[in-house]
């Protein structure tokens, strides 16, 4: 047992903590602790992202290849369910509603196309993944790949595709390095095929009316759009007809082209250039016509 003595002692060193603890600290504390408190600020290890290990980049690479086929694939299978249920809603005559729902399919088949082109990616790095991890400067045929990546990486669901961003922004400079990409401000940076699949913005009227054409026809289901882009076509053939009837002789003969001497004995060909808007506009989504390739055959 502690003696009276024992404890008194205990008491009163009890009772001077408590008295430094209340009174404000000195000049001379407060200089000190502020010293101490900056040296271990600076003398603590930074943050470092996920360390750039081998193994784990090429594990976590295989892991993201495997994921995006995943789901490419449930996407697929569901936007065949919601182009099914579409050519539905358009065989009652629901039209406007069927013009809202549409946009879902967009851009899920947007997000598709984008997992696509990343999935490519991701195996271009494993590919040449111990050149990757021997430069200290991204090479330039790997330059477009860490660049979509870094870029995109938060515009998908995948954890994997996130922590290969961090691991190549860490080894290849830090934010100095990934600021420029995020930014894109002159366009250099990122390709336009994944800028513009990252892209939130809604769909136009032009290509929605597209894509209910398109599933009008695989579906074989009637359409508003589908009988207007039908006449248009139809005008258009009857226009080219006619201008081809003008060239004719009145003879029945051929119109000859008068054309001038080539130069340098150098074959001059004429080019005749397409300023229909409605053709240009059409060329613009030629990849997605062939999306639709694999309906043609698919009955409702």
């Amino acid at each position: 047992m502690q003696t009276e003595e024992a404890k008194k002692k205990k008491k009163s060193h009890n009772d001077y903590y408590l008295q430094q603890k209340e009174r404000p600290p000195s000049p001379i504390e407060i200089q000190y602790n502020s010293h101490i408190t900056h040296f271990w600020i600076m003398a603590r290890p930074l943050a470092v992202p996920p360390h750039l290990n081998p193994l784990r980049l090429k594990t976590t690479l295989k892991m993201a290849i495997s994921k995006l086929k995943f789901i490419q694939e449930k996407k697929t299978a569901i936007t065949k369910q919601q182009r099914r249920q579409l050519s539905e809603l358009l065989s009652q005559g629901k039209e406007s509603s069927s013009k809202i729902r549409v946009e879902n399919i967009i851009r899920d088949d947007i997000y598709i196309e984008l997992l696509e082109i990343l999935e490519l990616y991701c195996e271009l790095l494993l590919a040449r993944l111990p050149i990757l991890l021997e430069r200290t400067t991204v090479e330039k045929n790997l330059q477009e790949a860490v660049n979509s990546i870094i870029y995109s990486a938060n515009h998908t669901e995948l954890k994997e595709l996130i922590t290969i961003k961090d691991i190549l922004i860490y080894k290849f400079g830090g934010p100095e390095f990934a600021q420029p990409i995020l930014d894109n401000k002159n366009g250099e940076e990122v390709p336009e095929k994944v800028v513009k699949r990252c892209d939130i913005e809604p769909p136009s009227e032009t290509l929605v009316d597209l894509y209910l054409c398109e599933i009008a026809r695989a579906y074989n289901v009637p359409y508003s759009g589908l009988k207007e882009e039908e006449a248009t076509n139809a005008t258009g053939d009857k226009n080219n007809n006619d201008d081809n009837d003008d060239d004719d002789d009145d003879d029945g003969g051929q119109k000859e082209f008068g054309l001038a001497e080539p130069l340098g004995g150098v074959a001059v060909k004429p080019v005749f250039k397409n300023h229909d808007p409605k053709i240009q506009e059409e060329s613009d989504f030629d990849a997605l016509k062939a999306r639709f390739a694999a309906l043609k055959g698919t009955s409702p």
